[in-house]
């Protein structure tokens, strides 16, 4: 009887690596595309993270009659103040976000560098973070832990703070001063109140004594407002660097009222890259309001989602704002009584 011989079963190599190939492509499909899905979901997080904290806005301004300060400092000129604690808007807002334990653990007659404060400083608030920051991480500070932030308020376009005799901003977030709704003379709808920051962000600052009420010849009068190719040449150039000192800790302080904490400009548009000597993208903050200003600053908004940050307006509608806006606009956006009239698909 003959015998009759079967074949294996199984693949050939060749076809073997055919599989392998087709996989490999699949997965180079499949892997963007997961990745779009997340950050989507991740930017959905952040929106609502803003919007959160424009129903606090709202709450806090029906509550008091208006919106809280950026920060309240009493003194003289622009003299060291005598009496700084620094607690920011952030801050102040606690109890508007469900967060009235930590609110009451406060103790704000005393600065929030205090031992006493120092427990709620540290707390990381998941609110106050975007879920795309690589670095969410606490940062150590003369031996304390304290929270960093995503989320900051729009506290001027270049001119923030000119000592306690100075004039107000044009911004609704200033100072000692506490804006009520009839004070937005553009509108809410008009006006950004707060958007995205990096964290740990590499800043110019310290750039004049504390007290001396130093200025750049170039920033010197609040009316002044240099464009943004000025702008962004002044910041590049090495007398700037060669006034300031560089310090990588912007926005790592969530209680904190000072600007380059708890604050951004809208001098330049979101994320713009401004490279310095330094090879960093940098912001500036001329000289911390708590160390008697005048503060001239430049503190961008910036984010990890592609292509823009998300803003929050005055009304607590939360819009996704282009890198691309063009920078009349953005500032236009910035100022609460700046008579513009801004279309919604200029950004």
């Amino acid at each position: 009887m003959p015998r009759i011989t079967r074949g294996r079963d199984g693949f050939t190599l060749i076809e073997l690596l055919v599989v392998i190939a087709i996989i490999g492509v699949l997965m180079g499909l499949l892997l963007p595309a997961v990745q779009s899905a997340r950050e989507a979901a991740r930017r959905m997080q952040c929106t609502n993270n803003l919007r959160q904290l424009g129903l606090g806005l709202i709450n806090y301004e029906s509550a008091n009659g208006a919106f809280p300060p950026k920060s309240i400092q009493t003194g003289v000129g622009t003299n060291i103040p005598t009496t700084a604690y620094d607690w920011g808007t952030s801050a102040r807002l606690l109890p508007f976000l469900e967060q009235g334990a930590m609110f009451d653990g406060i103790n704000f007659n005393f600065k929030y560098l205090d031992p006493s404060d120092a427990t709620i400083g540290a707390m990381s608030i998941n609110i106050f973070l975007c879920p795309s920051e690589p670095n969410p991480e606490p940062i150590l500070f003369r031996g304390y832990y304290y929270g960093v932030n995503n989320y900051a308020w729009c506290v001027g376009d270049w001119y923030v703070y000119g000592g306690m005799d100075g004039p107000t901003t044009r911004s609704a977030f200033a100072t000692n001063r506490s804006r009520r709704v009839a004070e937005i003379l553009d509108g809410t709808s008009q006006t950004i109140f707060a958007s995205e920051v990096k964290t740990y962000q590499p800043q110019l600052r310290h750039c004049f004594g504390d007290g001396s009420g130093g200025t750049f010849p170039n920033l010197s009068n609040p009316n002044a407002n240099p464009d943004q190719a000025s702008s962004l040449a002044f910041l590049t150039s090495d007398s700037t660097f060669g006034h300031c000192t560089m310090i990588a800790e912007g926005h790592t302080r969530w209680v904190k009222g000072d600007s380059y904490h708890g604050g951004f400009t809208t001098a330049l548009t979101p994320n713009t890259k401004v490279v310095g000597s330094q090879n960093l993208d940098l912001d500036l903050t001329s000289i911390d309001e708590d160390d008697g200003g005048p503060t001239y600053a430049a503190i961008t908004a910036r984010s990890y989602h592609p292509g823009g940050v998300n803003s929050l307006f005055g009304d607590g509608s939360v819009r996704f704002v282009k890198s691309s806006i063009s920078p009349a606009t953005w500032r236009a956006l910035g100022t609460i009584r700046g008579n513009e009239v801004v279309s919604s698909d200029a950004y």
